[in-house]
């Protein structure tokens, strides 16, 4: 899939002790790849990170992004060529009871991280990872595209439009593609949907409260059950992170900016959509009611226009999202049961990934 462009690269993930983090963490090492993790100390318990003693597998750092010091300091001492920049403050609900740590850490933890690849000569590509939510959310049909309006309502998507806006103020001021022969970094943001897989226990999260719920044999509280959402698997999301990188890596600055990865307008479902299959593929028995008290604002539709990614990355979306589905409780029914080793099986769903 990646043609060896990974095997023997110094990666630095920033965030690797998160979901998402996680999972890219172990893929590259399958690939070959040098990875260093600098991140907070994995922010659930249990964590995908810990169950899958990642820490045994790469160079483990446990640092604030709001460091710069610190940073620079591990920047310069592990060499990154590739960074994946996936740290942040991630959940909505929080970023109304924690604006201040969300705005830090989505913001200024952006602005030092590309300040310290100003002086770390070995870094050439940079890919932010972002969010759908970055953009400013009108409830339209249409998928968003990478040139409409950036937007917030809440901190979290606020402060990732803003992450949004840092990038491109230092790829035009320190990064420029105009000088590319000079300093030699590609810089591109990458906004996935709404990400799902096994290892994900947040708080406040559609498939961790439903895991969790059933795993209790709890009924299920859910809020806003006609939502609709772009879902897609963990892979479908890094594979078109890891893409991009690839192409920054081999073609340098032409393909800067911003990019959606969105899955097929098939796996644009509505919340009661999700819960239901959920409950179908866990027992069949499991039970849910709405929750009519008053929430927070969240959007009540939202998808995404990857047509650039696919025509120009080649980027496509391999998994339906009842397949999907079924991997998470796969990788959970594990987790629960200690079948078996779950390193090795989330290894198995990348190699069966691959191959379809």
């Amino acid at each position: 899939m990646f043609n060896n462009f990974y095997k023997g690269k110094n990666i630095l993930i920033t965030g690797h002790t998160g979901f998402k983090g996680s999972w890219l963490s172990i893929w590259l090492t399958k690939l070959g790849a040098n990875v260093t993790g600098y991140a907070l100390n994995p922010p659930t318990e249990p964590s995908m990170f810990e169950l899958c003693k990642i820490n045994d597998r790469i160079n483990s750092i446990i640092g604030d992004m709001r460091d710069r010091d610190n940073l620079v300091k591990i920047i310069t001492m592990t060499q990154p060529e590739i960074i994946f920049h996936m740290a942040a403050q991630p959940l909505v609900r929080r970023s109304y009871e924690q604006p201040i740590e969300t705005f830090e850490t989505n913001i200024m933890g952006t602005v030092n991280l590309l300040d310290s690849v100003r002086h770390c000569p070995s870094v050439r590509v940079v890919v932010n990872v972002t969010t759908d939510k970055c953009y400013e959310n009108n409830e339209s049909f249409w998928g968003y595209r990478e040139v409409d309006r950036l937007g917030g309502y809440e901190p979290y998507s606020s402060s990732k439009a803003c992450s949004e806006l840092v990038t491109d103020s230092y790829r035009n001021c320190y990064f420029n593609p105009d000088q590319y022969d000079q300093h030699k970094v590609a810089i591109a943001t990458a906004r996935a949907g709404n990400v799902i897989g096994g290892g994900d226990f947040a708080l406040d999260r559609l498939i961790p409260d439903c895991i969790r719920g059933m795993m209790r044999n709890e009924e299920l509280l859910i809020r806003n059950p006609h939502a609709i959402r772009p879902w897609q698997h963990v892979l479908e999301a890094l594979t078109g992170y890891m893409q991009l990188a690839m192409r920054l890596g081999i073609d340098g600055c032409k393909y800067n900016g911003a990019w959606n990865f969105g899955p097929e307008k098939d796996n644009e479902k509505a919340v009661e959509y999700i819960v239901d299959k959920m409950c179908s593929l866990w027992d069949g028995d499991s039970k849910y009611r709405f929750d009519t008290s008053r929430q927070p604002h969240e959007t009540s539709y939202l998808k995404l226009d990857s047509y650039k990614a696919r025509k120009l990355l080649g980027y496509e979306s391999k998994l339906g999202i009842n397949k999907a589905l079924e991997m998470v409780v796969d990788w959970m029914d594990v987790y629960k049961n200690n079948k078996k080793n779950l390193y090795d099986f989330t290894v198995s769903q990348i190699n069966d990934y691959e191959n379809i």
